[in-house]
């Protein structure tokens, strides 16, 4: 019996960064080859709506959830002050929870 709610699949999600988020895709596997699948955990956390595990933003789209952490989104809005829309993507730390 498959257990998941239609919040917690979030394959739909994952195809749209594949499809439209090409760097946001590239820095996924680049995290995934550096930590292991751990990243990939993370990327479906933020997927789902949890805070501070993924965030990405690349051409105007926005997938995963804001950080709540202090500083890190204010970092982004920094960035965004600085060099316009440009195209982010934050992890969660390793070992932060």
């Amino acid at each position: 019996m498959d257990t998941r709610t239609a919040s917690d699949d979030v394959s739909g999600l994952i195809v749209e960064i594949k499809q439209f988020m090409p760097e946001t895709y590239a820095a996924i596997q680049a995290k995934a080859k550096a930590i292991g699948n751990e990243a990939f955990v993370w990327v479906r956390q933020g997927l789902r709506g949890h805070p501070d595990f993924f965030y990405a933003s690349e051409d105007g789209r926005v997938m995963g959830t804001p950080f709540k952490r202090p500083g890190v989104m204010s970092e982004l809005e920094r960035y965004r002050r600085l060099y316009g829309d440009v195209n982010i993507v934050f992890f969660a730390s390793e070992g932060v929870f």
